[in-house]
Parts: C-alpha cells; structure tokens; sequence
C-alpha cells in the first residue's frame, strides 16, 4: 500500500467498486478499502434489480450473478389475495446473488488499477483545517495506519460513519429509515415476479416480499417503518404464520437470515465538502417507496469516481470543484426521488380499509402510472370511489 492516492474509496458495495472503476479508468491512482473480509456479505436486501437500469448504465451482468429472471411485478392488497399484475419494462429484471454480483464489481475495480484491500476498517478521515486529506484505517494485521488522498469518496452505506465526521449532516431519523430482516427459504413455489404486500397489519409503514431465487427458492421479507424497527422479526413471523400465507408456504425452510436499515427519506442536503464526497446509500441515494438502493448507488458511484478523478488530477479538490458531482446527480435523479418521497408520506397515512379499497378499484395501468409519477388520473378515480381520501390524496398533485 503506497502513503499516497488520488482517491481513495470506502465501501465495496456496488456504489464503492463502480467509483473505484471509474476514477482508475480516468487515470486516477485509487485506494478501495472495505471493513469486511468478503465484498458481497452479509446480503441484506431483497437482490433485485431493473433490467431498465442494466441498460441504461451499460452493466454487464453475469450469468452466475443472476438468481431468477424477472417480467414483472405482483402487487398485493391486505387481504392477501387481491392483485394488481405489472409487466413493463420498469418492472422487469433480475434477482441477483449479491456475493457474486458484488465481487464481480470489485474485480473489474480491480481490473482497472484500482488498488483493494479487504479487512481494512476505516475509523476516522484526516484533515488539514476544513479540507479532508486522507484516511486513518486500522488492517487486518492489527495495524493502525494513515492513507493521504486528494479525494475520499465514502461509500460505506447506510450506517456511514464518515459522511457525519466529514461535517455532512448524514443522520436519518427513525422516521424517515426503514428496518427490514428477510429469510431466504426454500420450498417456495414462486413464479417470475416479484411479489409486493400491502398490510399495516403485516407490515407498517412498509411491505412484505417475496423474491424469487430459483424454482423453489426465494428471499421472504419484511421492511418496516423506523418506529417499529424492534418488532421486525415478529412481523415477518406473523406473516409466515398466516393461515392465507401458510396454505403456500407451509413447508418452506429457513437457509440464510439477512437484513439491515436503509434511509428512505430525501437525499443529503450536502453531498461534498473539500476533499470528500458521499455517494450511494451514504448519500441517501434511495428510493423511497421500496428502499431499493444498488441501481441509484452504481448511477451516483459512476459520476462520483468520474468527478473524483477529474478534480483530484487537475488538483482542484474543493467542495465548490467536487459538487460537479452533486450537481449532476441532483439534476438527472432528485426530482423523481422526490415526488416518490411524496407518494411514501401519503400511503403510510392510508390504514387497510383504505389500502382495500384502492386495490378494489384500480387495474394494472393505473398502477403503472403510480409508478412512473402520474398521480393525477389515479387520484381521481380512488376519490370518486372513496371521496373520505381526500385530504390525504390531494397531497399528490
């Protein structure tokens, strides 16, 4: 390990390896250093991804990465029956193996000059006034030891230590951070979608899921508002031991428990300051309606490591030189984040009679204009059939 980078990268998470990759692509010297031992474990989310997203960022997914392909989404009312099919191109894709998708990233990081080294903690940022100039990191020897850079790129996740000692004001509150605990079970019948259940009874402020893996494995979940994080388990439990639940998966068996937090409320405020930016989860680069992550973090990891680059070369690493990066993000991604942001806030006030009677009286199209920003028709026709919403779904338009 050299005293000195360009960039050094926190995290080897999708948001962490794409950054490296591409800061080393833009002739960078690059550092990516990760606490864990192995990049892709713990898994602890649901492993899907859009095929929408594939295309769009160019990602080369490997056949061994890929658990199940997708072609839609099934999106269930509280009484665990009632339906609503998706089938368009936001909704198709894959479900990954994280451990293999994850490494992957870091090979091709690899590939590209970046310098890696697991089982290296990073426990504190070193500064000269305001300006972040490197990294205190204790390795797997045992050794304490301090990194220079003219850029650290944090990408440590959603428990982001050094987004906070950076000065960025990272903490999200109970309120706006989902908990979610998941079990990948076998002898699950499943089909290629995606199943999605609405039930404050199962789920509050949140949803159940069940990802499919395989033939007959698939990741069974439960992510929850902040405020009730302690009870997870038990509202996963509650589910599987449902009589409507059980008549599917009664014989299903535990193989992995996984789970963790993630921020769903607005993006950081502040993404970069001299020397250092956030990107990923650490950034609170997340959707807020299913908490989905890997996709909006390679997006932010490829600008962030392009802007790194470009900044630490020219030797122009001040925040006002490194918000290019912000900047761009903000403008090509924010405003989407947002308006889903609005339509999280307004279905946590809708209790199960309600969410009953909206599943009742929308069809497929309607969700899917849900999905892609266009509340205005669908609002009118839960209103006509539930004018008591009014005040709530207004909110929307």
């Amino acid at each position: 390990m050299n005293d000195s980078y360009d960039v050094i990268v926190v995290g080897a998470g999708p948001a962490g390896s794409i950054a490296a990759k591409t800061a080393a692509e833009k002739g960078a010297s690059v550092l990516m250093l990760d606490r864990r031992k192995e990049f892709g474990a713990p898994v602890r989310c649901g492993e899907g991804i859009g095929l929408h997203w594939v295309k769009e960022l160019n990602l080369k997914v490997s056949p061994k990465a890929v658990s199940a392909e997708i072609s839609g989404a099934a999106l269930y009312g509280p009484d665990l029956k009632t339906r609503l099919i998706i089938r368009d191109d936001e909704s198709k894709g894959f479900v990954l193996d994280r451990k293999v998708f994850d490494k992957d990233l870091a090979h091709d990081a690899g590939r590209a000059g970046a310098e890696i080294k697991a089982k290296t903690d990073v426990i504190d940022l070193l500064k000269e006034g305001k300006r972040i100039t490197g990294v205190k990191a204790k390795t797997l020897e045992g050794e304490t030891i301090e990194v220079k850079s003219n850029v650290v790129v944090d990408a440590e996740g959603g428990e982001s230590l050094l987004a906070r000692l950076a000065g960025l004001n990272a903490i999200a509150t109970l309120y706006d951070t989902d908990f979610g605990v998941e079990y990948e079970m076998v002898n699950v019948e499943c089909e290629d979608l995606i199943e999605i259940y609405f039930s404050n009874e199962f789920s509050p402020r949140g949803y159940v899921w069940i990802f499919p893996k395989g033939k007959d494995v698939a990741n069974v979940g439960v992510g929850i508002g902040g405020l009730n994080a302690p009870n997870a388990v038990h509202y996963l439990n509650k589910f599987l031991a449902d009589a409507r639940v059980k008549e599917r998966l009664g014989k299903a068996q535990t193989v992995a428990v996984k789970g963790g937090l993630i921020p769903v409320g607005a993006p950081l405020e502040k993404m970069a300051v001299d020397g250092f930016i956030a990107v990923g989860t650490a950034a609170h680069q997340v959707d807020p309606i299913h908490g989905g992550g890997i996709c909006l973090a390679l997006d932010a990891g490829m600008i962030g490591g392009r802007v790194a680059a470009e900044c630490a070369l020219a030797g122009k690493t001040s925040e006002r030189d490194l918000s290019a990066y912000e900047t761009e993000w903000r403008a090509k991604r924010e405003k989407k984040l947002l308006k889903r942001l609005k339509l999280r806030k307004t279905l946590e006030k809708l209790n199960d009679a309600d969410l009953k009677a909206i599943f009742e009286n929308l069809n497929d199209a309607d969700v899917a204009k849900l999905l892609s920003g266009d509340y205005a028709p669908v609002v009118k026709k839960v209103l006509v059939k539930r004018p008591q919403l009014l005040k709530v779904l207004t909110a929307l338009v």
